[in-house]
């Protein structure tokens, strides 16, 4: 088994405060120097702010989600990828971490090329006095290597060091530009409540939304961190909140400082309004970018390390080498190599812009499913999840909703090609991750707590269902202890349940509850299970132990079906050619029959249906309560897909004298559409008294995949089991008793 623990976490040993400033680091970046002035100047202070807000109930719920995570388990290497994966399962776990990986790679080239822009000045010069264009890449890629560099000789120690004197660059770099004071006199309009330009409100957002999306950042120092639990979630939302309120108050700054169209003509307007605004405004600038890509390349190789320890690639020399740790303080140094080779191609081939959206949308796939998991969280109410502190699943399910939304909104294109990546790379980690089970845990608790209000649910208006004759349906209990001899009553089951009913199979276990019993009624319940999974089943297997065949049924019969209504239906089996169990059946019947079940008795045969084959139903004058049950049950076991080439053909027996009323009730049904057959398909048979009913229906029905006969319970202690018998010409037969008339609607 992969372990994902890092073993620099001891000698590391980081509080909350590196947690904090790698966050705020990366919240506080390009985007508040470079774009916020055009934001404000496009789409007005309140356009602004609801971007902001919007921007929030993404973020917001994404830090109280990541909090909550990070206190109900030990959160070890490798941050969000280690909670998505230990939630969803490693497959889906990695597949998202590797988008995770790439998201934060690329961010160190997004930082590093929004940090040029604090050297304008130094190109206008260039360029004014020399006539050179210099190209950016020759200040960003020095800068990275510088970077780089850093990281790799010194580690995570000097690079939190590092923030901590960025971080106070910073800091003066915004006091600075509050402080500031221009002869601007913002005008009346500026605060009345009004989005300007609003056909232009999300090519804005696009353009801002990245600031929002370092509120994570943090989290990947899981694995050096000395109190996970205690750290991630203040040191989170501590940066969330401040990020929250600088941005607020850097849109009110502007507003109140500056006029529209210079915030439009100039992406460093900040420096025409802070305090010595033209040296601190491009220092906050390079610190606020260099910090933001020092917290991506502190982050992204510990992702990466992670998933490589889960062996999430297919070269097991390659998760070796990746996970490697240096030996002095488990540097993922190896891994901060690929991370530094991505950020030199995106810093040499890449746009601020262009790179700010990819980087969104795979932020967001992160977030989303931080959200999903912790939603997810509260509907399963595992026992097992105890977190010590607690959101609000409907703040989660907002960030979930908001997230994916937010990716549509900003690249639609963009945002429907991660999701094929994704699920690209989701096949491909199955595929040679075949051992691996695809979702864990957290799926099967909601689907359990979904079953459970719904069978409550369904329990308090089954009385109402009950009553309304349109929307009865089968619920069908099948019972048989040959189930390893021959499944034909399995498959008329599976027949009725898959489209319109529900079924619940139960095999007979002969004998007394105990090891033995117990073992085999697991392993014949497996061997059904499996049945039913190769022929796509929709119908629940059970065993029951017993030493009595009464008494089992009188147990069955009592269970409430899986969709929480009551059973309506019994189904027994026996074997046309060797009825052994058919009087223990018809013993039972009238027990059953007190219940008011339909009871359907399956007779099976040795011959197969063959692809189709019809299915036949045989009325007889005396035998109309069980009629409309049995055209029903036809068009039913017709929904199912090995029946989808076969018609149903209806006999109906008569005597002469009643022939034209018999006429007149069958072309009343098809001409009202209540019977929804051809005409040709019915035919009406004057009883000949030199012939049977039995001969008759042998002789017509030899052909047919299933026969379905209707048998009265009042004549069935008289008849026995001779009711059931003589039809070996026949395939499969199923004899129908109604519980009640059932209306044809």
């Amino acid at each position: 088994m992969p372990s994902s623990k890092n073993n620099a976490t001891s000698s590391v040993g980081l509080g909350t405060l590196p947690v904090f400033l790698t966050a705020i680091c990366t919240i506080l970046g390009a985007i508040m120097f470079l774009r916020f002035g055009w934001a404000v100047g496009t789409i007005g202070f309140w356009g602004v702010i609801v971007i902001i807000l919007l921007g929030h109930l993404v973020t917001v719920p994404t830090a109280l989600a990541i909090s909550e995570l990070a206190t109900n388990k030990r959160v070890e290497g490798g941050g969000e990828y280690f909670i998505i994966s230990r939630s969803f399962g490693l497959n889906i776990g990695s597949t998202i971490g590797i988008s995770l990986f790439l998201s934060q790679a690329i961010s160190v080239a997004f930082y590093i090329i929004a940090f040029t822009e604090a050297f304008q000045f130094f190109f206008d010069y260039l360029k004014t006095a020399f006539e050179i264009n210099l190209p950016r890449q020759a200040i960003s890629v020095p800068a990275l290597l510088i970077l780089i560099s850093l990281i790799l000789t010194k580690g995570s120690k000097v690079g939190l060091k590092t923030m901590y004197f960025v971080m106070a660059i910073m800091g003066l770099s915004i006091i600075a530009f509050f402080v500031g004071k221009t002869g601007y006199h913002a005008e009346a309009s500026t605060f009345i409540p009004a989005i300007h330009n609003p056909d232009k409100f999300f090519v804005v957002f696009a353009v801002v939304f990245p600031a929002f999306t370092g509120i994570t950042a943090g989290v990947g120092l899981s694995g050096d961190l000395k109190n996970p639990a205690k750290s991630i979630p203040l040191g989170t939302i501590a940066g969330t909140c401040v990020g929250l309120i600088v941005y607020v108050l850097i849109a009110w700054k502007l507003s109140v400082s500056v006029s529209v169209n210079d915030m439009l003509a100039d992406q460093l307007i900040m420096t025409k309004i802070a305090i010595g605004g033209a040296i601190l405004i491009p220092l906050g600038l390079a610190a606020a970018t260099f910090s933001s890509a020092l917290s991506c390349i502190l982050v992204a190789p510990r992702t990466l390390q992670a998933l490589a320890r889960d062996e999430a690639f297919p070269s097991k020399r390659l998760n070796t080498w990746l996970s490697h740790g240096r030996a002095k303080d488990g540097e993922p140094q190896n891994a901060a190599i690929i991370t530094s080779l991505i950020a030199i191609v995106f810093v040499v081939l890449g746009g601020v812009n262009a790179v700010a959206e990819i980087i969104s949308i795979f932020f967001l796939v992160t977030y989303g499913s931080l959200s999903l998991i912790s939603f997810l969280h509260h509907f399963g109410s595992s026992p097992s999840y105890r977190p010590t502190f607690k959101s609000r699943w409907f703040i989660s399910l907002i960030g979930f909703v908001f997230s994916v939304w937010v990716m549509f909104q900003i690249n639609s294109l963009y945002a429907i090609f991660s999701f094929g990546l994704m699920i690209l790379i989701y096949l491909y980690i199955s595929n040679y991750h075949k051992s691996r089970t695809g979702l864990e845990s957290i799926f099967t608790n909601s689907i359990f707590q979904l079953n459970r209000n719904l069978q409550v649910t369904l329990q308090k208006s089954s009385k109402k269902i009950a009553e309304s004759k349109n929307e009865w349906r089968p619920s069908a209990i099948c019972f048989s202890k040959d189930s390893l001899e021959r499944l034909t009553a399995f498959n008329v089951l599976n027949w009725i349940s898959y489209k319109y009913g529900f079924g619940t199979y139960i095999h007979l276990v002969e004998g007394y509850y105990g090891k033995e019993t117990i073992q085999k009624s697991k392993e014949i319940e497996e061997k059904l299970i499996s049945y039913s999974e190769r022929l796509n089943g929709q119908v629940y297997i059970d065993t029951i132990i017993s030493p009595s065949y009464t008494s089992a049924v009188s147990q069955a019969v009592q269970t409430k079906g899986i969709a929480g209504m009551e059973n309506n239906m019994v189904i027994f089996e026996f074997e046309k050619e060797n009825p052994v169990n058919l009087p223990e059946i018809i013993d039972n019947f009238a027990m059953v029959r007190a219940g008011n079940f339909d009871v359907l008795i399956v007779g099976s045969s040795h011959k197969q249906k063959m692809p189709g084959d019809n299915i036949h139903i045989w009325i007889s004058g005396n035998d109309t309560e069980n009629a409309n049950l049995m055209i029903m049950l036809g068009f039913i076991i017709l929904g199912h897909p090995e029946w989808k080439h076969s018609n149903i053909r209806i006999f109906e027996i008569t005597v002469e004298n009643k022939y034209a009323e018999t006429q007149a009730r069958m072309d009343e049904l098809l001409r009202t559409g209540r019977l929804p057959i051809s005409a040709k398909n019915v035919e009406i048979i004057l009883q000949n008294e030199k012939q049977t009913i039995k001969d008759l229906i042998n002789q017509r029905s030899s052909g047919a995949g299933l026969t379905i006969i209707g048998y009265r319970s009042e004549k069935l202690k008289d008849t026995g089991t001779e009711r059931f018998q003589g039809y070996e010409q026949l395939k499969t037969v199923i004899f129908v008793n109604s519980g009640t008339q059932r209306e044809l609607e």
